[in-house]
């Protein structure tokens, strides 16, 4: 089994479970914030969501407050944020840290797998992402100025090769 699936998680209600839930599905990671200039990639995220989710696509929004403090709230406090200003379907998580000594484990992993800028490992910011097949390797990091619409093409190509292998 890929290594993606061996990590548990947490989900913003408390339930711990295996990453390999998402077995099989297409998945973009993100590490979120509440209060961070590129919150309204909410939209975009939900919108990808509603659009994919159906074909085997699903966003996992990893509430983190490393970064000037952007997500201070407690986990009820994300909850309520994401669902009445973005009206978020997608699984959020307990907050974690994406950098540092605290590294949560499959953070560790993602960065590892799939360097950003100038292949340096570390979160640069809030909103970064990963994009992750059906299979559970990490296909590609994007930063924080990446919409969630740019990498759109790259979520439909990941769905149309399951299909495409299953003929």
């Amino acid at each position: 089994m890929p290594a993606l699936y061996n990590f548990r998680v947490i989900d913003i209600e408390g339930v711990s479970f295996s990453m390999s839930k998402y077995k099989g599905e297409v998945l973009l990671v993100v590490n979120v914030a509440s209060e961070c200039a590129f919150t309204p990639q909410y939209n975009e995220l939900q919108k990808l969501y509603n659009s994919y989710s159906k074909k085997g696509f699903t966003v996992l929004a990893f509430p983190c407050n490393q970064f000037r403090e952007q997500e201070s709230g407690t986990e009820q406090d994300i909850q309520n944020f994401c669902s009445v200003n973005y009206g978020i379907t997608f699984p959020l998580f307990k907050k974690i840290d994406v950098n540092g000594k605290k590294t949560h484990p499959l953070y560790q992993f993602l960065k590892k797998e799939a360097k950003g800028f100038l292949g340096t490992e570390s979160i640069k910011w809030n909103f970064t992402k990963f994009l992750i097949d059906r299979d559970g390797n990490v296909i590609k990091r994007y930063g924080s100025m990446t919409k969630p619409k740019e990498i759109e093409e790259d979520i439909q190509e990941l769905l149309k090769e399951f299909v495409v292998s299953i003929e």
